[in-house]
């Protein structure tokens, strides 16, 4: 059955549209409880990031529950790795996450997490969206259900977090500058490495319901490259609005990208004889990444682009590293799902133990140069059915030859195909991709 409210990852729109209104929510939560009660279960977490509409959900979704006989317990502020974390640990049957992650304020969502604090599964989403067809209902006032709030939330968290690198690792004497975004980890991440030993800068620690993400953040890091430059630090960790996506800076102020931080901690592991298996990026990954890790004698596979995807193929082969260039980085060998601050603490881990920069401990990988094209459509459509785009494709692949590679995809959120070629040779790659651009548009042209 297709899916009308969920999607790739969870249920996310601007706020008062759509299914994004907390008529909405009060159903929602109803119809996830309805299924809860079905097989038992009495206990959901809900936790949310900093923006100004999450009041507002979270008491539409805990009025729901409490109406379908479920108790809430509530985490406040709290990363989404966070509530995934404590959605095991304090055994709840769902964790609810009210957060649009890097989006900005206008925007919000819905994610859900199992009780093992993975994503739930297609079934569980289809049972609650047949829920949502049903006329909701309240239990006897003798059944509804109760909530609290759990008042440890944050100190939990930041405990789990330092206990995924080892208690002897002191960070005294090192700076780092840590930009949490306005958002879910501003009142976490900094005491993270805070504790650690390391002496922390901490920006986009201000919230104030409007300026999630804006202008700090994973998606806007140059905030964070002049902090770096400007106190001399060692690097600079920056978060998105819900912590699970990280992008760091190395002391000379470059950029750090999520397949860059995949590259350092799969060699730290390596070097220690703890890498199991494959490593799993995504067909958006660097070139450069591939190679890299080849050349270090390191296996690599590709997965469809979302994190969910990479989260799926490291599950059926039984691998624990994989990442998106986006900063999303799992590490299941220490956790359950992404996780933003997990993954900088491996990465500070290997400059600890190495004795290394991180400038340096990134060197290792060159970035093939990667230039994208969006191609805008009227609807669907189906690109392999084009001779003259598949001709195209042949021809740049041809030029390119073995040290390059092209890729077409329809975008699952918006209506355009994204054209996107790597190669060596940044003039070259940048004219093929608009070459192929152009085919690609005239091609479709009309398309419904």
């Amino acid at each position: 059955m297709e899916k009308k409210y969920f999607g790739t990852d969870g249920i996310r729109g601007t706020v008062g549209e759509g299914a994004i209104n907390p008529a909405f929510m009060l159903k929602l939560g109803w119809a996830v409880g309805r299924v809860l009660a079905k097989n038992g279960s009495r206990k959901v977490l809900i936790g949310k990031d900093t923006r100004i509409s999450g009041y507002m959900f979270e008491s539409a979704l805990e009025a729901g529950l409490s109406a379908a006989g479920i108790d809430s317990y509530l985490l406040g502020p709290m990363p989404t790795p966070g509530i995934a974390y404590l959605t095991r640990t304090l055994h709840a049957d769902v964790g609810i996450v009210i957060s649009a992650s890097h989006n900005p304020y206008q925007d919000n969502g819905i994610k859900f997490f199992s009780a093992t604090g993975s994503k739930l599964s297609d079934e569980i989403e289809l049972a609650i969206e047949a829920e949502l067809e049903k006329e909701m209902q309240c239990e006897d006032s003798s059944s509804l259900g109760k909530a609290e709030r759990v008042v440890d939330a944050a100190g939990r968290y930041i405990e789990f977090c330092k206990s995924t690198v080892p208690s002897s690792m002191s960070l005294k004497g090192m700076k780092i500058v840590v930009d949490c975004a306005h958002g879910a980890t501003y009142h976490i991440a900094p005491s993270v490495f805070d504790e650690l030993g390391a002496e922390v800068i901490a920006i986009g620690v201000q919230p104030d319901g409007l300026n999630i993400n804006h202008e700090v953040g994973s998606t806007s890091p140059a905030a964070l490259q002049r902090t770096v430059l400007e106190h001399d630090a060692d690097l600079g960790v920056a978060l998105d609005g819900d912590g699970d996506r990280v992008i760091m800076v190395d002391q000379k102020g470059e950029i750090v990208d999520g397949d860059e931080l995949l590259y350092v901690i799969a060699r730290s592991r390596l070097n220690e004889g703890t890498l199991r298996g494959v490593v799993v990026g995504t067909l958006m990954s660097n070139l450069g990444l591939e190679i890299a890790l080849q050349r270090d004698g390191i296996d690599f596979k590709r997965a469809k682009v979302g994190d969910r995807y990479v989260m799926e193929l490291l599950n059926s082969g039984g691998w624990t590293l994989g990442g998106e260039s986006s900063g999303h980085i799992i590490c299941l060998d220490r956790t359950s799902t992404g996780d933003g601050i997990v993954a900088a603490l491996q990465v500070v881990y290997a400059v600890h133990s190495s004795g290394l920069s991180l400038n340096e401990l990134k060197s290792g990988m060159s970035k093939f140069p990667q230039y994208m094209e969006n191609v805008r459509v009227s609807g669907k459509v189906d690109i392999a059915s084009s001779s003259e785009i598949s001709k195209a494709v042949a021809d740049a692949e041809k030029e390119l030859g073995e040290r390059g590679r092209v890729l077409l995809r329809a975008s699952g959120t918006e209506p355009v195909v994204r054209v996107m070629v790597e190669g060596e040779d940044a003039a070259k790659v940048a004219q093929i991709t608009q070459n192929l651009a152009s085919v690609v548009e005239k091609a479709l042209a009309g398309c419904p």
